[in-house]
C-alpha cells in the first residue's frame, strides 16, 4: 500500500490520512471511509494492524476517492518523536571523499521541525552560504520496541519514503565544534514524501535506483544496494540506545554526488529546483526560496 497524509486544497477538514490507488492516482480518504480512523499518520500507525486492515479494506472498496487535483500531499509523517539519521552509509559516498568504510553506524539527528512536504519550498537561511542536497531512503517505525533483534527488525518498520537531508555544510563541517546537528536542522531541511510505501509493496528495498536532480540535471545516481548498514541493522542498532515509537523517521544515508565534494563545490541558490527520486517509491520536488 501507499499511505499518505494530505489536506484539501481549500484547507477545509484539516490533515487526513489516505491510501493512494496507485502512484500519482486518486487518494481514498480513510476518515471518510471509517469515521473512527484518526487524522494523522502517527496516530494511524499507533493503531497497529487494526489501522492497516482498515486501509486495505478502504483500498479494496474503491469508495471516497479524491482526485489529486483536489488535495495537497503533506509529508507522510509529521510531528514524529524522533528523526534519526545515518552518516557515511553508502560505499560509493565513502569512496567519493576518500573516507574509510565505517565499522558501525554513525548516528545523528535532525529536529522534527525540519520536516516539510514533498512539494513544499526549502527555505535558504541567511545564516548559511553552503546549503547542499542529499537524496536518502527513509523509513518509518510502525510499532514500539527496544533492543529489537535484527532478524525481527523489518516487522517494526511501517514503510519507506523519499527524503532530502538538506545540509548547511558550513555549520555542519566548520562551525558548532563540527557537531553536525545545527547544519542539519534548519527549518524545512527534511522534505519527505510522496507516500509511505509499505514494506510488502516493495520487491527489494535494498536494490532500488536512487537519484537527485538539480534544475533537471542529475547530480546523484546510485542504488540502495550500496548501503553499508541496511534497514534491519539500523533498527537493531539504534534500539539498543532508545525506545523506537510509531512514527519515528530514519534517514539512511546518501550516495555520492553531493555539492560539497565537487570541484569546485556547488551549493543551492534561490530558484533552484531539487528533485529526489527512488524507484518504486516516487519523487519529491522542492523549490529553494
Amino acid at each position: 500500500m501507499r499511505l499518505v497524509q494530505f489536506c484539501h486544497r481549500g484547507g477545509e477538514g484539516g490533515v487526513r490520512v489516505g491510501v493512494e490507488q496507485a502512484e500519482g492516482q486518486g487518494v481514498i480518504d480513510l476518515k471518510a471511509f471509517d469515521p473512527s480512523m484518526p487524522s494523522t499518520m502517527r496516530q494511524f500507525l499507533e493503531m497497529g494492524q487494526k489501522g492497516m486492515d482498515c486501509a486495505k479494506r478502504a483500498l479494496s472498496s474503491g469508495q471516497h476517492v479524491l482526485a489529486r487535483s483536489d488535495i495537497r500531499l503533506l509529508s507522510p509523517v509529521t510531528g514524529p518523536e524522533k528523526v534519526v539519521c545515518v552518516g557515511m552509509n553508502y560505499k560509493d559516498h565513502c569512496l567519493e571523499q576518500n573516507a574509510p568504510i565505517p565499522e558501525e553506524p554513525i548516528i545523528f539527528s535532525k529536529f522534527p521541525s525540519t520536516i516539510t512536504g514533498p512539494s513544499d519550498d526549502i527555505l535558504l537561511p541567511e545564516e548559511s552560504q553552503e546549503v547542499d542536497w542529499e537524496v536518502e531512503l527513509a523509513f518509518v517505525i510502525g510499532r514500539k520496541g527496544k533492543h529489537i533483534k535484527e532478524d525481527e527488525a523489518l516487522s517494526y518498520v511501517a514503510g519507506f519514503t523519499v527524503a532530502n537531508d538538506v545540509s548547511a555544510r558550513d555549520w555542519q563541517l566548520k562551525r558548532n565544534g563540527k557537531q553536525w546537528l545545527l547544519g542539519k536542522t534548519f527549518d524545512t531541511f527534511c522534505p519527505l514524501g510522496p507516500a509511505l510505501v509499505t514494506t510488502a509493496a516493495l520487491k527489494d528495498v535494498h536494490n532500488l535506483g536512487i537519484r537527485c536532480l538539480v534544475n533537471g540535471a542529475t547530480v546523484q545516481d546510485s542504488n540502495t544496494n550500496q548501503m553499508i548498514f541496511r534497514t534491519e541493522k539500523l533498527v537493531a542498532w539504534v534500539s539498543q540506545f532508545v525506545t523506537l515509537c510509531p512514527g519515528d523517521v530514519f534517514l539512511t544515508g546518501t550516495p555520492p554526488g553531493v555539492g560539497v565534494f565537487r570541484n569546485p563545490p556547488v551549493y543551492l541558490k534561490r530558484g533552484d529546483v531539487v528533485e529526489c527520486q527512488i524507484d518504486e517509491i516516487g519523487s519529491i520536488r522542492n523549490t529553494v526560496v
